[in-house]
């Protein structure tokens, strides 16, 4: 099974297209298009964390000095109503947006709570054409696969085979 981290040079491309096309979308799904919700929707577009409403709201802010979290929450769910953006939320945990709608799936940190777009065609061609899963009406899926990164791992003994009396 394949599955590829999205790298930051395709994220990159992919926030570019989809700004092009952020207005007409946003008219569409009935979202005023004004400065702050482009501000707003560059912001998750931009980072690859997965940021928190705050965290949004701080980058927006540097912008838009004046703008509220309030403000930012509404138009965030707003854009996750309309399908401009999506939560990441991992039980327990605030919500984090994204977007990035494609690939629709993540792998989480359980340790540090990072979390990155990870890419799996495998999953994606097995629901690929379906409408229903049994008495389910099928609308989307999202993996979120927990992991512990590298860096948030156990350390190994420098002196490792050494006893320690």
């Amino acid at each position: 099974m394949e599955l590829n981290l999205v790298n930051e040079g395709r994220r990159a491309g992919y926030a570019a297209a989809r700004l092009n096309e952020f207005a007409e979308r946003c008219r569409k799904g009935g979202l005023a298009v004004t400065p702050q919700p482009l501000a707003i929707i560059r912001a998750p577009l931009a980072s690859a964390e997965h940021p928190r409403a705050d965290a949004i709201c701080a980058e927006v802010r540097r912008e838009h000095p004046h703008i509220s979290l309030a403000t930012v929450h509404r138009t965030l769910e707003t854009l996750c109503e309309i399908g401009e953006a999506r939560k990441v939320t991992m039980l327990h945990d605030n919500a984090r947006y994204d977007g990035n709608l494609t690939p629709p799936h993540h792998v989480v940190c359980v340790k540090c709570r990072r979390i990155r777009d990870i890419e799996i065609p495998e999953l994606d061609r097995l629901l690929a054409g379906r409408s229903e899963l049994g008495e389910f009406k099928l609308l989307g899926s999202s993996l979120e696969i927990q992991a512990l990164r590298e860096e948030c791992g156990p350390r190994e003994s420098k002196r490792r085979g050494t006893r320690t009396s």
